[in-house]
C-alpha cells in the first residue's frame, strides 16, 4: 500500500503535468507561511527536483508579519536547512502600513505579502511563484464566489499576471486537505502549523461545513466539484453578455421541450 507521502507526491505530479506548471529552467519561489500546506508543497518540490526530468530551481521565502508570532522562526530555519532549501525570511510590517481608520483584514494582509513576494521574485530572478492552496481551498473559493458574489470563479492552478512577468502555480491543487493533515502529522510538521488570528472567515467556515456535509454522503463530492470546473456545459449556463434580454413569451411547446432537455441532462 502506498504511503501518504507517495499518494500526495502522485497527486502533485498529476497537477504539474496536467496544468504544465513547470517548464525547463524555471526558477520557483515557494511562499512558506509555516503552515502544513506550504511546508508540504516545499518538501515535495525539493525532493521532486532530484529526479524530475525537467530541470528547475527552488527557493523558499517566509514573510514574517508584525501580528502573528505563532510560527517559530528558528524552527522554520532549521527545517529549511535540514531540507537543503535556499531560503529568505522577510519581516513585513503589515499592521504598521495600515492608514488611519483602516482595520486589519485578510485582503490587506494578502496584498502586502503578495507585493513582497513579487519584489523578491524580481530580485532573485524567479519566474514562478508557488502558493500552497489545495483542492479544498479551491472548491471553497468557488462556492464563496457563487454564494456571496454571484460569480462563478475560483483560484486557478496556474495563473499568469498580465502586468508582471510572473506565473503563479498551485502544486497542491489536486491534493485534499485531509491528506495534507496526515502527511504533516507523519513528518512532525504539526508543531509548526501557523494559525492566523485574522483568518477565521465565518463565511468560509459555513461553506466548508456545507461541503463536508455533502462529502459525508458521498466521498467523491470534492473530486466531482473540482472536475466540474473544467467540464463546463455552457448550453445550460447563461453568461451575462450572451443573454437575450428580449425574451419571447414561453408557449406550452417551448415549456415542455425545455423539460425534456433538462431530463436528458439529469440522466
Amino acid at each position: 500500500m502506498a504511503t501518504i507521502e507517495q499518494r500526495i507526491g502522485k497527486r502533485i505530479g498529476s497537477a504539474i503535468y496536467k496544468y504544465k506548471m513547470i517548464q525547463p529552467k524555471d526558477r520557483i519561489l515557494v511562499a512558506v507561511s509555516g503552515g502544513k500546506d506550504s511546508l508540504t508543497m516545499l518538501y515535495d518540490l525539493l525532493r521532486r527536483k532530484k529526479s524530475f526530468p525537467i530541470p528547475y530551481e527552488v527557493e523558499a521565502v517566509h514573510i514574517q508579519t508584525d501580528f502573528c508570532s505563532c510560527c517559530k522562526k528558528s524552527r522554520l530555519e532549521e527545517l529549511f536547512q535540514e531540507w537543503g532549501a535556499r531560503y529568505h525570511i522577510i519581516p513585513v510590517p503589515v499592521m504598521k502600513r495600515l492608514q488611519e481608520g483602516q482595520k486589519m483584514n485578510c485582503y490587506w494582509c494578502s496584498s502586502q505579502r503578495r507585493m513582497e513576494l513579487l519584489k523578491l521574485a524580481r530580485e532573485r530572478r524567479c519566474n514562478k511563484l508557488a502558493l500552497g492552496h489545495h483542492m479544498d481551498d479551491i472548491i471553497e473559493t468557488l462556492f464563496m464566489n457563487i454564494c456571496y458574489k454571484g460569480e462563478m470563479a475560483t483560484m486557478l492552478p496556474v495563473f499568469t499576471y498580465h502586468k508582471f512577468p510572473y506565473t503563479v502555480i498551485r502544486p497542491l491543487a489536486m491534493v485534499k486537505e485531509r491528506e495534507i493533515i496526515r502527511f504533516a502529522a507523519d513528518k512532525g510538521l504539526t508543531q509548526l502549523v501557523c494559525k492566523c488570528p485574522y483568518g477565521q472567515n465565518s463565511k468560509r467556515k459555513v461553506i466548508r461545513e456545507a461541503i463536508a456535509g455533502l462529502s459525508r454522503q458521498d466521498k467523491s463530492v470534492r473530486e466531482m466539484i473540482f472536475k466540474s470546473m473544467s467540464n463546463v456545459n455552457m448550453d445550460y449556463l447563461y453568461p451575462e453578455d450572451k443573454c437575450d434580454h428580449q425574451v419571447p413569451p414561453i408557449t406550452d411547446d417551448v415549456f415542455f421541450a425545455g423539460l425534456e432537455d433538462e431530463s436528458a441532462v439529469v440522466r
